[in-house]
């Protein structure tokens, strides 16, 4: 996508907010360009924007999108708990713990009933 098509933030902000089709597709095209730009393939590229989320504390809506994009690019459950155990001793305990809440929901386990 050209500097010259990509809509101004506030139209972006306005467009997600309404569910504006044509922003969401331009979005999602920046996406995939970077997929292909990153030059690895789409499961691998979701793992590591999801340590990515972890090592930066991201807010938990990123993780619901990112987790989806994850799950269908063919990455495991397994596989992300993976990424979690990796990350631990770089990121530290603390960020993997608070991610891991966020993580469990994208997934859509039942976390009724646990105390954080």
């Amino acid at each position: 996508m050209s500097a010259r098509n990509k809509p101004s933030h506030e139209d972006a902000v306005k467009g997600l907010m309404t569910h504006d089709m044509g922003i969401i597709e331009s979005l999602l095209a920046m996406q995939l360009g970077n997929i292909e730009d990153s030059g690895l393939d789409p499961k691998l590229h979701a793992l590591v924007r999801i340590a990515a989320l972890v090592a930066i504390d991201a807010p938990p809506a990123s993780y619901m999108w990112q987790v989806g994009v994850a799950l269908e690019s063919g990455v495991t459950p397994d596989e992300i708990l993976g990424v979690l155990i990796a990350l631990a001793p770089t990121v530290g305990m603390a960020r993997v713990v608070a991610a891991a809440p966020e993580i469990a929901l994208a997934l859509g386990m039942e976390l009724e009933g646990l105390e954080f």
